[in-house]
């Protein structure tokens, strides 16, 4: 059994980035396998790797996991990063869930024809500034982690999203000085200040390129 952990994916960030961020952070090495045609997405369904013919999915100590929320589920766990008990473990799922669904509405801008973008846009800002941020402020309050007193995934989650804001409104943090400390605290640790250098795996925002493959890859998806 191999224990090399193989990232089968685009060239880009969509649902995987997320898993890189936390394999990163949880100094674990990867490789990726790129999908850029069709036949690779054809070629994985056919050997019955995708249980919904979908992905991301990630070899991992033997099996091939799939749907992105278990994949995060299991490093998390694998690599204590998803707290000390059941009740850390909930709090850090609606963390997560939170964040997911931030960073589905930043994806979702870059997917949306240019008349709706400045719409999209400026949703995603009044969300950020009144549904998000002020949770994530408030989790910070007494703590340097979201839940409990050491790293876990919705720290890693909010580290990745909070990037993610800043590069469509850099100045969103002002107003927000808890997060904004927090994002300078995780950046300064080794692991992840080597994933935000340059030649790491993380991956730039979504290009109309990479889009264009994506739809190709997955037709089925987009019709």
């Amino acid at each position: 059994m191999s224990e090399k952990v193989v990232l089968h994916y685009f060239d880009g960030r969509g649902k995987m980035e997320s898993i890189r961020w936390l394999l990163a952070v949880a100094g674990v090495e990867f490789e990726e396998v790129f999908l850029t045609k069709r036949e690779h997405y054809e070629k994985l369904v056919n050997e019955g790797a995708l249980m919904f013919q979908q992905v991301p999915m990630v070899e991992i100590d033997g099996m091939k996991l799939v749907q992105s929320r278990a994949i995060l589920n299991y490093i998390a766990g694998k690599y204590n990063l998803y707290g000390k008990d059941l009740k850390e473990r909930a709090l850090i799922d609606m963390y997560a869930e939170g964040i997911g669904d931030l960073t589905d509405l930043i994806s979702m801008y870059f997917l949306s024809p240019p008349e709706n973008k400045q719409k999209s846009l400026s949703n995603i800002e009044e969300k950020a500034k009144e549904r998000f941020l002020p949770v994530f402020e408030k989790g910070l309050a007494n703590s340097h982690f979201l839940v409990g007193n050491q790293l876990t995934r919705a720290d890693v989650h909010l580290l990745e999203a909070s990037l993610m804001l800043q590069e469509l409104f850099p100045t969103i943090l002002s107003t927000f000085p808890k997060v904004q400390a927090f994002q300078e605290r995780m950046k300064a640790l080794p692991k992840i200040s080597k994933f935000l250098q340059p030649g790491s795996a993380r991956k730039p925002p979504p290009d109309e390129a990479l889009i264009k493959v994506a739809k190709e890859v997955l037709s089925h998806a987009f019709k």
